[in-house]
């Protein structure tokens, strides 16, 4: 009777240990998607001032402003899924950089002051979503890994845990933009 207290002692806290770090990995992959939240949202707020200031110069790119306007305005909606907002960074990733290169074919724009801060500010909340983005990514692996190793599989399963989405690059954003092509449209 000593022996099945003690083996079913051992079985509870074994049980109570994997259940907490499960729930611990799953509070971080949340809490630190809430901090790429929080700098995204910081990008979606500079962006209508950037492309008020670019749009004057830069006719002819109309349509890659009006694109990350909606992109922007897709992202603010309340309600959209983790998995929308991972897709519409992408998205968004690869329109301001196309702004970026195009910006520099206009010699009056780059030497705006009011442009220049607003560059240096998306630059750096860039290099801020980066850095959520690394963070984000370990913590959804290691949750991940948690979730499909044993034994603690067993544990997720019954908690009815699921894989989360890490940010990816996409294909277009992996390949050199086209400078020549993008001005000769």
């Amino acid at each position: 009777m000593n022996v099945f207290l003690i083996i079913l002692g051992v079985v509870t806290v074994i049980a109570v240990l994997m259940y907490n770090s499960l729930i611990g990995k799953k509070n971080q992959v949340d809490n630190i998607f809430a901090g790429v939240d929080a700098v995204l949202k910081k990008r979606f707020d500079l962006i209508p001032n950037l492309v008020a200031s670019v749009a004057q110069y830069m006719e002819h790119e109309k349509s890659t402003l009006e694109k990350v306007t909606e992109l922007r305005a897709q992202a603010m909606k309340p309600g959209i899924s983790d998995d929308q907002k991972i897709a519409l960074d992408a998205k968004l990733t690869a329109a301001l950089g196309s702004i970026t290169v195009a910006m520099e074919a206009y010699p009056d724009l780059k030497a705006n002051e009011n442009v220049m801060h607003l560059q240096r500010s998306l630059t750096e909340a860039e290099e801020q979503i980066s850095a959520a983005r690394r963070a984000h990514n370990q913590a959804v692996t290691d949750f991940n890994n948690a979730i499909e190793m044993f034994p603690t599989n067993m544990m997720a399963s019954y908690m009815k845990l699921q894989r989360k989405p890490v940010f990816e690059i996409t294909t277009t954003e992996r390949q050199n933009v086209d400078v020549h092509a993008l001005f000769n449209k």
